[in-house]
């Protein structure tokens, strides 16, 4: 099977990481992606203002009925900082024989070879990027380059995604404006309800 793993703060998840994770899944003939919140994220000193189990219930919300899109809790049970190469040692041990791949926005392929391990996460998966926008292609495909002579697999998705920020999305609530376009309406309720982000 081809499984990707597309790890993240979703603090909120939003429409920009939905399309994101449908375009990789049409481009790359994906049979599985794990959705995969991340306790802690190690590059962000910003604790959330939402618990980790109301991440893990909009993930859910946003991808209900998409038979291919499994959100996983393997980074919150660990607790701690969310450290990718860790996640990747545990999938390579459950999908054993299986192709992996780590999808990736623009901002964390350019610096991923600065993560922890990096190595492991080379030897593990193929390093999926996509571009914000269509200046940023030439700039990817450079660093993909230069990624591969590091030891990596790469594949950059030619043509950028939606730009929703979730930094966006919470000054929004706090100021009261509509959500609308930027996250699925299941998600937008749950956040009304559970007055998330106020």
């Amino acid at each position: 099977m081809r499984i990707a793993m597309f790890g993240g703060s979703f603090d909120p998840i939003h429409n920009g990481h939905i399309s994101l994770a449908h375009a990789f899944t049409d481009k790359l003939k994906l049979d599985k992606v794990l959705i995969i919140p991340s306790y802690i994220p190690p590059h962000k000193l910003r604790h959330s203002a939402v618990t980790p189990q109301q991440k893990l219930d909009m993930c859910r919300l946003a991808f209900e009925n998409e038979t291919k899109y499994e959100v996983s809790d393997i980074e919150i049970k660990r607790r701690g900082a969310s450290y990718t190469y860790m996640t990747l040692e545990e999938l390579s041990d459950i999908y054993k024989g299986d192709k992996l791949f780590l999808i990736t926005g623009a901002d964390m392929f350019m610096t991923i070879h600065e993560w922890k391990k990096p190595e492991i996460i080379f030897s593990l998966a193929t390093v999926c990027g996509v571009p914000r926008n269509n200046d940023d292609i030439d700039s990817l495909k450079k660093r993909a380059d230069y990624l591969q002579t590091l030891g990596a697999e790469t594949e950059i998705l030619d043509a950028g995604i939606m730009t929703v920020s979730s930094t966006e999305i919470r000054n929004k609530i706090k100021n009261n404006e509509p959500l609308t376009g930027l996250v699925p309406l299941s998600v937008e309720r749950y956040i009304i309800e559970n007055e998330l982000y106020k």
